[in-house]
């Protein structure tokens, strides 16, 4: 199995050819199939599918509360072991809310940030036509921005990164380009072309930031404790959710189906925390951005 996924992953590092058998498809279809398939209750269709998945991929279920799972649904949002994740106390710091792998970060400057290198895209496209996020690019000038890519063996639950309120939520419905590195460097502003959501957050001590999940293909389902609906691709509305949801520091929020992104973004006053540079592996609960003076 270990040589047959060394064959699969050095076929896979072709570019040309990751890009085309990860976005050449129909994208939206084979997202919508998956969804069903992975919602399909029978073992052999659950082993069958776990077993390729585990073929070409690095799944760990070590860390999982329950290794059985009725549906590959239930495999994609697991729950993990009471403890196998620590959450750094420190009131200075935000901590990452996923397991992830760090892309593009750095300074929001006059509102363009990246999604790999030279190739930029502007917060207000990403944020979209909402009179709710209009106001997020001058508060954010000169803040801080980071990427967390969660591959598809991943965790794939998100947790609050500090004491914080969730105070609105602005769904934004779209494509699922791959979030791979080799169409980020490819695919012009790819993040504010998929489905994606805004979370207006803001600290317990008043400071506003957001987090934006965004979605990929074979995911494009995305659920939040605060909000009781799943955004997917069938989901018609209405778009802006106003919401009153109180979480301490690396409580769960949501989660993702399969694997995407999370993009962070801060105002000034906030620094990428030690460690933290693109191609980082980063566990939830993390020191992730370290609050300045």
């Amino acid at each position: 199995m270990m040589k047959i996924r060394r064959i699969f992953h050095k076929w896979m590092m072709q570019e040309d050819l990751n890009f085309l058998l990860t976005n050449r498809i129909p994208r939206i279809t084979l997202t919508r199939f998956m969804g069903w398939w992975s919602q399909i209750r029978h073992p052999w269709v659950v082993k069958s599918s776990m077993a390729v998945w585990r073929l070409f991929s690095d799944l760990d279920l070590s860390e999982a509360k329950h290794t059985q799972f009725d549906s590959l649904h239930a495999c994609f949002t697991r729950e993990l072991k009471p403890g196998a994740r620590v959450v750094n106390p420190d009131p200075a710091l935000m901590t990452s809310p996923c397991d992830a792998i760090v892309g593009a970060c750095g300074t929001i400057t006059q509102g363009q940030v990246f999604q790999a290198k030279g190739f930029p895209y502007q917060l207000h496209t990403l944020l979209g036509t909402s009179e709710r996020c209009q106001h997020w690019p001058a508060a954010l000038e000169g803040g801080t921005y980071v990427t967390l890519r969660l591959t598809s063996s991943m965790y794939h639950r998100f947790h609050a990164p500090h004491d914080v309120q969730l105070q609105h939520v602005t769904y934004i419905s779209g494509d699922t380009w791959n979030v791979n590195p080799v169409a980020l460097a490819r695919v012009q502003e790819l993040f504010c072309k998929n489905e994606r959501a805004v979370l207006h957050m803001q600290t317990q001590e008043g400071l506003p930031f957001l987090i934006v999940p965004v979605a990929a293909v074979l995911v494009a389902s995305m659920r939040f404790h605060a909000v009781d609906v799943l955004l997917n691709l069938r989901y018609k509305g209405p778009n802006e959710m106003p919401c009153d949801a109180a979480y301490i520091k690396g409580q769960e929020m949501g989660w993702f189906e399969h694997g995407s992104t999370i993009l962070v973004f801060v105002p000034q006053g906030f620094a990428l925390a030690d460690g933290i540079a693109s191609g980082v592996r980063i566990q939830m609960g993390q020191a992730l951005l370290e609050r300045l003076g």
